[in-house]
């Protein structure tokens, strides 16, 4: 028999696995470089499904690791959501699409709060980045956590809740046991 078994005899020898067709010249050698079968092109940076995606679960302090989060725990932001990393990376000059019903698939909470999905060009059609001050995802994702907490909506969120509790302590005022 051949190098390469077959047959219907008991063998001693493990199988090998089948090798990958290979189209092109080469004759039998297999020293020649050929295109894999069935493979497809590189898409360019510039298209739509090559832009890197950021969840809101890769930025959230309320998440582990193994949760999701992808920055230190002393960089990200409570509870951030798609429209805000979108918000802070169109206003920086990014090419942004906002995916609203996409998941993470680690997040088992359900609720629209954590829905969404944020793609962003990263780089150009030559590989150069788009905008030369963020090279990587993870300096697009220290960027976005680092200004979401400076937003317009976050900040006034912050000055709403303390007038609130203000409120509410007055209010608890003369409660107390009754007296016999």
């Amino acid at each position: 028999m051949g190098r390469g078994g077959g047959g219907g005899g008991i063998s001693s020898r493990r199988e090998r696995p089948a090798r990958p067709v290979r189209v092109g010249g080469g004759g039998s050698s297999g020293v020649g470089v050929g295109v894999m079968a069935g493979a497809t092109t590189a898409a360019s940076p510039a298209d739509k499904e090559r832009f890197i995606c950021i969840y809101p679960a890769y930025l959230n302090n309320k998440k582990t690791i193994a949760e999701g989060r992808r920055i230190p725990i002393d960089k990200a932001v409570e509870n951030p959501t798609s429209t805000e990393i979108q918000d802070v990376c169109a206003a920086v000059g990014f090419n942004v699409l906002l995916e609203k019903n996409k998941m993470y698939p680690r997040e088992w909470n359900r609720d629209v709060q954590y829905r969404g999905r944020v793609r962003i060009q990263l780089k150009q059609d030559d590989g150069n980045p788009c905008l030369p001050q963020f090279p990587t995802r993870k300096s697009v994702m220290l960027y976005a956590a680092e200004t979401i907490p400076k937003l317009k909506t976050r900040t006034q969120k912050i000055g709403s809740n303390d007038q609130s509790l203000q409120q509410g302590e007055g209010g608890k005022k003369g409660k107390g046991k009754k007296k016999k």
